[in-house]
């Protein structure tokens, strides 16, 4: 995940402290996104759980969940995003929120906000989220759509509202495809309009569903052109003080644009910001990045649900995690990764680190280049193919 403003503040301010430098091996507890159940209201085009509104055999029980809060806070961890599915279908959803947080989490729900209404706008509001998260995939028709219920689009942003009035921080998640690229603009206008303080920007990841979307995969030059929206908007809100947050995840490539967006634009803060970056370090799958599912299962993040790194109900998180990390975790922690193709002749690899590895794994190489790198190999440093000579006729 890059903090875009959170690094173009540093450079605003150069006294402010700097966070995200990367800890190497063992020695980083993750933030984990835990997959609470997996039932969902909605059946999106894009979901990596492959979520549908039936109940899920084998999840884990409210005993089960209250060990695992205790078990991650004893292995270090003390970021916890709670998701689905829909984790307000849970019905211990509440009793589990309240539990991390008085452990000292920072406590995260991510929804699809289409059930959060007056009815229990209150509980809501009384588990004092850090941070609710609500998915918008476009205007009304283009998510409504993908996510395949009309009036989903109504219901979320009422949802949207009805946080903001009960003092609750709000982020709108967007999930890029070609279907919502000419939206990007109107949705920044409904960040400012429904005091929406953060704006997240997936990336499309070729998982569970999102493997059968990838056709709507945005073209590389909107994925620019978008993330250029980003950094103008961000920058912009930080001349007028406004205290918004934009971030992007699942692709690190972003980051290397954002360098030279900075290099074009404040060229005298382009070193900063390489330094910056490269003490980030690009992709964290599987070092500072963690994702639990629905039984128990142990994987390097949401996307790599094909790969099990461990379970929770057999082992603690500390010792899968931390003290006996299978060989996948350990290729993933090393720094820069031992990749391929264009990956491993890139100048930015060490910033970078390779990329979203589940979308390489999508087109039969784990290690292979990532097709949703959007850089020119005149970007990356790669030498210029040789020409073919001509043949005389």
């Amino acid at each position: 995940m890059l903090r875009i403003s959170h690094y173009l503040r540093a450079l605003a301010r150069p006294a402010m402290p700097v966070l995200g430098a990367r800890s190497t091996g063992a020695s980083r507890p993750p933030v984990v996104i835990w997959n609470l159940l997996r039932r969902c209201n909605l059946t999106c085009k894009h979901c990596y759980a492959t979520s549908a509104d039936s109940v899920f055999r084998d999840e884990l029980n409210t005993g089960e969940a209250l060990k695992v809060i205790d078990d991650l806070h004893e292995a270090g961890v003390r970021v916890l995003i709670l998701s689905g599915g829909e984790p307000l279908l849970r019905d211990d959803i509440f009793e589990l929120s309240e539990y991390a947080r008085l452990r000292g989490f920072f406590v995260a729900l991510s929804t699809n906000g289409t059930l959060i209404d007056e009815g229990n706008i209150e509980r809501i509001a009384a588990a004092q989220y850090d941070y609710v998260g609500i998915s918008i995939d476009g205007l009304e028709a283009v998510h409504d759509d993908w996510r395949q219920l009309k009036g989903s689009f109504a219901a979320s942003m009422h949802a949207i509202d009805l946080c903001r009035q009960h003092g609750i921080r709000i982020g709108l998640r967007t999930t890029l495809t070609q279907n919502n690229y000419p939206q990007l603009p109107a949705l920044l206008t409904l960040m400012r309009e429904h005091d929406v303080q953060k704006f997240y920007l997936s990336h499309l990841n070729y998982s569970g569903r999102g493997k059968r979307s990838r056709k709507a995969d945005t073209h590389h030059q909107m994925t620019r052109d978008a993330m250029h929206q980003l950094f103008e908007q961000a920058w912009d809100d930080i001349q007028h003080g406004r205290e918004t947050d934009f971030v992007s995840g699942n692709n690190d490539a972003d980051a290397i644009l954002l360098l030279q967006w900075v290099e074009a634009k404040l060229p005298h803060h382009r070193g900063r910001l390489e330094c910056l970056l490269r003490a980030w370090g690009g992709n964290a799958s599987g070092s500072g990045i963690a994702n639990i599912d629905n039984i128990g299962d142990v994987h390097p993040d949401t996307y790599w649900w094909q790969h099990t790194v461990g379970n929770v109900r057999r082992q603690s998180f500390r010792e899968l995690w931390l003290e006996r990390p299978e060989p996948l975790l350990s290729a993933l922690r090393q720094h820069p990764r031992a990749v391929g193709g264009r990956c491993a002749e890139c100048r930015w690899l060490p910033i970078c680190n390779g990329n979203t590895r589940t979308r390489a794994w999508a087109e039969g190489n784990l290690w292979g280049e990532d097709p949703g790198c959007y850089l020119s190999d005149q970007e990356i440093g790669m030498p210029p193919s040789p020409c073919i000579p001509s043949v005389a006729i």
